[in-house]
């Protein structure tokens, strides 16, 4: 898989060996089966690391954790909860999640679901599995993914110094595990999700107080403002 993409160099310096991995090569044959069969696979090859080349190890600034790619065409890009410009209506977890930054910090995102300038100011949207078959969620889940995206969180936790880490859900918070809440913040809530966010989403305040942390530690605050 190494030889198909192209790894922003601060991640291939800890990433490269697990390419080699033969999880990795499992999934590879899975990934190339699955389109000899005709299946439709999201995003697009190109933006399987998205998340990765938008925001370096060396700018991770907040850690935002989702679980899979939207399996609709034309949605996914390769970061978590975000969409492709234009798409309408929004998916509901991401309406909701623009619902709790307005009464959070009174910012109107309703308009858009890209969400590709946060990533592009240190904000890490990584999904726990990075490809889906089209129309079919959680499809690829148990492939491989999963292992290698887990060792992401724990090169951040280790490497990195006051990381936010925005666990929405109970997928999310049994991923983020093994972070050090002694060097990082944890911020959990219950998904923001339809079924969820009513049960304690809504009022969790993650965007201010994501920037009160970065804030209280020497660190420039993310504008969540979306043109």
């Amino acid at each position: 898989m190494q030889k198909d993409i192209k790894l922003e160099h601060s991640w291939l310096k800890f990433l490269k060996e697990e390419f080699d991995k033969s999880y990795i090569q499992n999934l590879k044959h899975f990934l190339i089966k699955e389109k000899e069969e005709g299946k439709i696979i999201l995003p697009k090859a190109s933006l399987w690391f998205n998340a990765l080349n938008s925001t370096p190890l060396t700018q991770v600034k907040v850690v935002i954790l989702g679980q899979d790619p939207y399996p609709t065409i034309g949605h996914s890009h390769g970061l978590c909860f975000s969409v492709l410009p234009n798409v309408k209506p929004l998916p509901k977890s991401l309406l909701n999640i623009n619902k709790e930054l307005f009464d959070d910090l009174g910012i109107d995102n309703f308009h858009t679901g890209y969400l590709q300038p946060w990533a592009k100011q240190g904000v890490l949207l990584l999904n726990a599995v990075l490809t889906v078959e089209a129309s079919k969620s959680n499809s690829h889940q148990g492939r491989g993914w999963e292992i290698f995206t887990d060792k992401i969180i724990k090169i951040i936790n280790r490497e990195c110094e006051n990381v936010v880490f925005i666990l929405w859900g109970s997928y999310a918070q049994k991923k983020g595990f093994a972070i050090d809440s002694t060097k990082h913040l944890i911020i959990k809530s219950p998904h923001p999700s339809p079924l969820s966010a009513y049960r304690g989403f809504f009022g969790s305040k993650p965007f201010s107080r994501t920037n009160s942390y970065l804030k209280i530690n020497n660190k420039s605050i993310i504008n969540w403002k979306l043109e």
